[in-house]
């Protein structure tokens, strides 16, 4: 009888091993989320994807105005958020698209990134676009395409810096001299953005701004609308105060940050719009949270991502605030994702 060789067990062994049935390899989601959420999240990013502009924009249908760059950096963030790259992952080539589109709307001279037909308001859609141009620029893989980057980024900074008004604040458009919360927060991330990604950021620009949001306090620890304004503080405006302050370093132990967080807890709901500004608010509320950490951050997660699941339409888009479903479906996105800590500026 012939002696089995090495090399015919060696076949007998691999042949077994094609023929035995292969387990299936379970999953693994990051703490908070589970498999009805991921499978949610995924269609939300199709119907951003599925609703992409041929020239890579995004234009909210609502009764706010179309706001193209503010669209597509809201967007564009959901897709960064998902672990997508200019170059890599399910969506790159919707990064990659908005990055083009958003360059191509960064004015050489001014810098200011807009679509001056479209956007009454200006820096709200350079602000956001900033952002996501920023989170970009660290995961450009193309030399041609990041000094491009580089150089709008460069110009987006100064014109922030040249924008901020003498109260240390933003307003609607970059001559306005003026001041304002939402504007003002959406400047101090974008920036935290650009100087986390490498580009040259006056320190004194953003210290300025943080000692705006601590003028803008009043005693109950809530966040006026503007400096000059008076009156009550708002839920929305604090919760974004909150987000931004941690963005820049400015933590629990001073104490007027932790008189924010504390009228924040008592102010805003998770699954009641009682500020008017719903989804805004829980934008900036949820990274605040997760930042934070701990029991809150995960007993919110639980009840935000829960009612979020109930608001998703079938097609996978969720309107938010009556400003539109490209900002509602951006900003769930942005909240159901946070536990993933892919993009940079929404890291702990």
């Amino acid at each position: 009888m012939r002696r089995p060789t090495l090399a015919h067990f060696a076949l007998t062994c691999m042949l077994a091993c094609a023929a035995a049935p292969v387990a299936a390899q379970e999953t693994v989601y990051p703490p908070g989320v589970d498999k009805e959420t991921h499978d949610a999240i995924q269609r939300g990013l199709d119907w951003l994807k599925n609703n992409q502009a041929n020239d890579g924009s995004w234009r909210n249908a609502g009764g706010y105005g179309s706001y193209p760059a503010a669209m597509s950096g809201l967007a564009g963030m959901a897709f960064i958020a998902s672990g997508s790259t200019p170059t890599r992952g399910k969506y790159w080539q919707q990064v990659r698209d908005v990055t083009v589109f958003l360059l191509r709307h960064a004015d050489p001279g001014s810098g200011v990134i807009s679509v001056p037909a479209e956007e009454g308001r200006s820096m709200y859609g350079h602000g956001f676009a900033t952002l996501f141009l920023a989170s970009v620029y660290g995961m450009e893989e193309d030399s041609v395409q990041q000094q491009k980057l580089k150089r709008a980024l460069d110009k987006a900074v100064s014109l922030i810096a040249g924008a901020q008004s003498g109260a240390g604040g933003w307003l609607y458009t970059p001559d306005s001299g003026g001041d304002e919360g939402s504007v003002t927060v959406t400047q101090i991330q974008a920036l935290r953005a650009c100087r986390m990604a490498g580009v040259v950021v006056d320190k004194k620009v953003i210290d300025k701004a943080v000692d705006y949001i601590k003028r803008c306090q009043n005693e109950d620890g809530s966040i006026r609308y503007s400096l000059g304004s008076g009156g009550d503080g708002r839920p929305a405006i604090t919760a974004a105060g909150v987000a931004v302050l941690y963005n820049a370093g400015v933590y629990d132990d001073q104490p007027f940050v932790d008189k924010a967080v504390q009228y924040c807890k008592k102010q805003i709901q998770v699954t009641v719009d009682n500020t008017g500004h719903h989804y805004y608010t829980h934008l900036y509320w949820s990274q605040a949270l997760y930042q934070r950490g701990g029991q809150d951050w995960t007993e919110y997660y639980k009840k935000k991502s829960q009612w979020l699941l109930r608001q998703q339409k079938k097609d996978g888009s969720w309107e938010g605030d009556g400003v539109g479903t490209v900002y509602g479906t951006a900003i769930a996105l942005l909240i159901l994702q946070l536990p993933y800590s892919n993009a940079p500026i929404l890291q702990r």
